[in-house]
């Protein structure tokens, strides 16, 4: 800690964070044990962070994280995308294909920034909000292989017609960064993905995930 931080905000974002990595929750004691303070500390950050919905606690006393994460994780994706527009842009631009990031929501992914090339006669009409299982295309199938630890040089994940007939798709995930899933992939209307187009899947994903850090 340094004069600059505030050792119970410091804390109390702690807590969510112990909260967020157990499925069962977890007791006052554990809490305490966890964070190095006493119990009574650990009542006033629940109660507090209780009061803003951000925690709630089960009759069993055990504290989870509360349904208020929800609209604060809300505001989450126009950030994400934001940050992530100009390697975005500059690989459509680059490669001449339509860009996408792609992140997991529940069971499927999610793009959230997509962006056209300007140049080309022709391209692969991709939205934002577009939604598929994780287990089909290039850019779920990519998130998978890096959650799974099954992804191997050269790092990126290629798939044909597997979302849409006639096009083939290369992607690569985020790498890095904790609490966030995702992928940075390319589409394009061909029988194979280009050779060049791989490596320069994977350099995009590390420009966006530095610019995610």
């Amino acid at each position: 800690m340094t004069a600059e931080t505030s050792q119970t905000l410091d804390r109390g974002l702690r807590v969510l964070k112990l909260l967020a990595d157990t499925d069962h929750g977890l007791t006052v004691t554990e809490l305490s044990n966890r964070l190095g303070v006493n119990r009574t500390v650990v009542y006033r950050l629940l109660a507090t962070l209780e009061q803003h919905a951000l925690v709630r606690r089960d009759l069993g006393g055990r504290a989870r994280v509360g349904l208020g994460v929800l609209r604060l994780g809300r505001q989450v994706h126009p950030l994400v995308r934001e940050a992530a527009l100009p390697a975005l842009r500059s690989l459509a631009e680059d490669i001449g294909a339509t860009a996408h990031l792609t992140l997991v929501d529940g069971t499927e992914a999610l793009a959230v920034a997509v962006v056209e090339p300007t140049w080309t006669d022709y391209h692969v009409a991709y939205r934002a909000g577009f939604r598929h299982a994780l287990d089909r295309g290039a850019a779920g199938r990519a998130i998978l292989a890096a959650r799974q630890g099954s992804l191997i040089e050269p790092g990126y994940t290629l798939t044909h017609g597997e979302l849409e007939a006639g096009a083939s798709g290369a992607a690569a995930p985020l790498v890095g960064i904790s609490g966030l899933e995702g992928s940075v992939g390319v589409v394009m209307l061909a029988d194979a993905v280009p050779e060049r187009v791989g490596p320069r899947v994977v350099d995009a994903a590390r420009e966006v995930a530095d610019a995610l850090r």
